[in-house]
């Protein structure tokens, strides 16, 4: 009986797993086609190439939504902050958590030292 039992209860919770794994992938999905912009700057798996760009890969999901919310409203102004307003201003709050979602599951791209950038051309 609790054979049974235990039986039972293993393959209901799979049902629970199966619909989870699918709706996991979807959102890894969606944020990477939604994250195209995003890798011009940030590198195609979330490393970025420019040493000016932080990198992406691997980051917290709370922490790259927040982010991307405190830009929208304004909140960071370090940095590339003004490009930043331009690309969070573009993002629904679904937009944010999908592109979030992708980039801190992505490990297709191991981080290395990234180069340094081009240096402005001297005014002469």
């Amino acid at each position: 009986m609790f054979k049974q039992l235990w039986l039972v209860s293993l393959g209901l919770l799979g049902f629970g797993v199966i619909p989870a794994t699918a709706q996991a992938d979807e959102q890894y999905d969606t944020g990477q086609k939604k994250a195209a912009v995003c890798m011009t700057c940030h590198g195609k798996a979330g490393v970025s190439d420019i040493a000016i760009y932080p990198n992406l890969q691997g980051q917290k999901f709370e922490y790259l939504v927040t982010t991307l919310k405190a830009y929208k409203r304004r909140q960071r102004t370090g940095g590339l902050a003004l490009v930043m307003y331009e690309q969070a201003d573009s993002l629904t709050e679904q937009d944010m958590k999908d592109i979030s979602y992708f980039f801190s599951k992505v490990t297709s791209q191991s981080i290395s030292e990234p180069t340094q950038s081009k240096p402005e051309p001297s005014a002469q």
